[in-house]
């Protein structure tokens, strides 16, 4: 039986394992919601976070997995993976980490069901025969996997990303990185600063040119500054079109959470975050979802544009 309190989940039970994961993600956001004004709830927010920035290119609700059944994985991969592409192999005992893996097959065009899914619903198309449709992706399976911690075998290659830990180059390659984005970035000096305390703004041209401008104050902290870059980065692709204040304020929480999964991914110090969920108080599970959802998207989109500059 899977669990999210005091012990890891776990989910040992085939027959009932995909309801289990299903019900083991609305738990930690109801319980998310309904504790949304403790210090507790932020440490649960603050934890999965940390997991996603180790995992970027993963679902919010597989990091949510993760961090359930095994907080503090760093790398993980199937079993046949370890072994045929890395030369490691899974410790003897080790529990799986079970995440979502997406079901990739022939689908219907109209109803977009799997063959067999589509014989049996009210989908009427009948066009193109089954055996020539294109394959997409028709839903998700439990898989199982591992972290690199439960496996031993031949050494894993550094990860390039290391060598990016220093701010003052991770400033210089989100500049760059800018264009791709679709943001226009200026670094300002103390003397022309404009906006009072903000350390960063985010706003547009004018009126006929929507085009994000994002304006940094200069420092000498360069990791600092590297973060407010992120930071209204992500506001300019989340939130530029966003007017109501009360709304502003709770994404302004998403682009700070952005930035620090941002930041922790390329070994900067964010300990200095801190996460006050009551922006979200009175939203319901499914919204909560949406905004996790938009949080490890909008990382993920920042992430691989400054690796590929």
């Amino acid at each position: 039986m899977a669990t999210t309190s005091d012990s890891s989940a776990s989910f040992e039970e085939t027959d009932t394992r995909k309801d289990e994961m299903h019900s083991t993600i609305e738990q930690w956001i109801d319980e998310l919601v309904d504790d949304v004004d403790a210090a507790h709830a932020s440490d649960e927010f603050q934890e999965w976070l940390d997991v996603q920035s180790r995992f970027h290119d993963y679902s919010h609700r597989n990091t949510l997995l993760i961090n359930l059944q095994c907080p503090e994985a760093t790398k993980v991969a199937g079993f046949n993976t370890w072994r045929n592409e890395f030369d490691r192999h899974v410790q003897e005992g080790e529990q799986a980490i079970w995440i979502w893996a997406p079901i990739i097959t022939k689908q219907c065009p109209e109803c977009e069901n799997s063959p067999s899914y589509h014989v049996d619903s009210d989908c009427e198309y009948d066009e193109t025969p089954p055996e020539e449709w294109s394959k997409g992706l028709v839903g998700f399976k439990p898989a199982a996997v591992f972290d690199v911690s439960q496996t031993e075998g031949e050494p894993l290659p550094e990860l390039e990303t290391e060598a990016m830990g220093d701010a003052e180059d991770l400033v210089s390659v989100l500049r760059g990185a800018a264009d791709e984005l679709g943001v226009t970035v200026r670094i300002v000096g103390a003397d022309e600063w404009a906006h009072g305390d903000a350390k960063g703004v985010c706003k547009q041209r004018d009126i006929h040119d929507f085009t994000p401008i994002v304006e940094a104050k200069a420092r000498t902290k360069q990791a600092d500054l590297a973060v407010t870059l992120v930071h209204e980065f992500a506001h300019a692709l989340l939130h530029f079109d966003v007017d109501d204040e009360a709304e502003r304020s709770k994404r302004e929480f998403e682009a700070e959470a952005v930035a620090y999964i941002v930041g922790r991914f390329f070994g900067l110090d964010t300990s200095g975050s801190a996460f006050y969920l009551a922006a979200w108080h009175g939203h319901d599970p499914e919204a909560i979802q949406d905004r996790l959802g938009r949080i490890s998207s909008t990382a993920q989109e920042i992430i691989e544009t400054i690796a590929e500059d």
